[in-house]
């Protein structure tokens, strides 16, 4: 079964080559914009982001943080209605252009945090945000593109389908949909690690980062 999967979504790759192409790099340019965002905004919001995440990381050093089984639950949840609705919009023709739009916002929120911890910590925020922020998103990201060019790949065919009667769209449905099932997986491992192993890594890290926030 693995094996199939893989082997289908391999063909699916090559078919669809330039649409992964195309998606990814419209997460790059959000990543990008969520990074120059950071430079643009007024001098009070960065002061209290910063308060923000000054006061995460006091909370985190006193373990005060929330239950790992109730992250867990908040994060999959999170997840699963993200790409959950970006497979029921790649059901229909209109739901093509908002695909892209989510897309392209998933980069944009990456881009800002990793962007406004670099811009006010330095290589120390760096360091936090390979710690907090990569790890889970390794697995999250991938996910989003491979539902998202799966989604514009079926609205594509939707619309051939109006023109071609008698085209069966059955096939295609069922891999689309046999591939939201394999993100829905991917989506519970990556909202395991956010939960109970990422806290550990962001323990360690908000020591060194909570003395230099004190000394700045």
């Amino acid at each position: 079964m693995k094996r199939k999967l893989g082997q289908t979504l391999q063909q699916d790759v090559r078919n669809n080559f330039s649409l992964y192409l195309f998606t990814i790099v419209l997460f790059v340019m959000g990543v990008g914009f969520g990074a120059v965002i950071v430079n643009s905004i007024g001098l009070t919001q960065k002061q209290q982001l910063f308060m923000y995440v000054s006061q995460f990381f006091h909370e985190l050093s006193r373990d005060n943080i929330a239950d790992p089984s109730r992250a867990f639950q908040s994060s999959l949840g999170h997840y699963l209605k993200y790409i959950g609705f970006m497979w029921i919009l790649g059901l229909s023709i209109i739901g093509l252009p908002l695909i892209l739009v989510m897309v392209f916002l998933k980069g944009v929120v990456v881009g800002f945090t990793v962007g406004f911890l670099v811009n006010q910590l330095s290589w120390h925020g760096l360091y936090f945000a390979i710690v907090s922020v990569l790890p889970q998103n390794l697995l999250i990201v991938p996910s989003i593109i491979l539902i998202a060019t799966a989604g514009i790949s079926f609205s594509l065919q939707l619309i051939q389908s109006r023109f071609k009667h008698g085209r069966a769209i059955y096939p295609q449905f069922l891999l689309y949909s046999s591939l939201m099932v394999a993100m829905a997986i991917v989506s519970v491992l990556a909202a395991g690690f956010e939960a109970f192993i990422s806290p550990s890594l962001m323990k360690h890290a908000s020591a060194l980062l909570s003395l230099i926030i004190i000394l700045i």
